[in-house]
């Protein structure tokens, strides 16, 4: 059967083959003036879209990528100025701190200061109520002295009274 073809193949005519060969030169010249331009046409444009798609992801990726970087460089800033806040924050605490204990020290002496005043202030009228007390007593017992000439038992006398007397003059 194979030799059947080689030997059908060997009958054709060479005008067969120039008319198959024209047609086919006529059929690419139609393709190439039809279908050529716009398929080739097309094609570039289909190339440009996919240039451009590419330069599109490029550009969205790199905008991304800067997105990201604005926004770790925002929450660095923020976390920041939340430490700066937060150290803020203590140095007015402390500063309140120190400030409510030396107004507490300052209140402390001053009290203490109005209380030896006042310590003092009873202290002066105890003594002077005790001069005052002592110089009466001297007075009277000068005045009962000159008024009764005592011997020495009397004198021993009186001035026990006196004694019992000043006893229940301080309760």
């Amino acid at each position: 059967m194979l030799s059947h073809l080689i030997i059908g193949a060997s009958g054709l005519y060479l005008g067969d083959m120039l008319f198959v060969a024209i047609s086919f030169i006529v059929l690419m010249a139609l393709i190439a003036k039809v279908a050529w331009n716009p398929v080739s046409k097309m094609m570039g444009e289909r190339a440009d879209k996919i240039a451009n798609d590419i330069d599109s992801a490029q550009k969205s990726r790199q905008e991304a990528s800067d997105l990201a970087d604005q926004r770790r460089e925002a929450l660095s800033h923020s976390r920041s100025e939340a430490s700066d806040i937060v150290a803020d924050a203590k140095q007015s605490g402390e500063k309140q701190r120190a400030t409510i204990v030396a107004d507490a020290q300052n209140e402390a002496t001053q009290y203490k200061q109005n209380a030896r005043k006042d310590i003092e202030q009873e202290r002066q009228d105890a003594l002077k109520n005790v001069q005052s007390d002592v110089a009466d007593i001297s007075v009277e017992i000068a005045s009962k002295i000159i008024k009764k000439q005592l011997d020495p038992e009397g004198q021993q006398a009186l001035i026990n009274s006196y004694i019992e007397g000043l006893g229940k003059h301080e309760s």
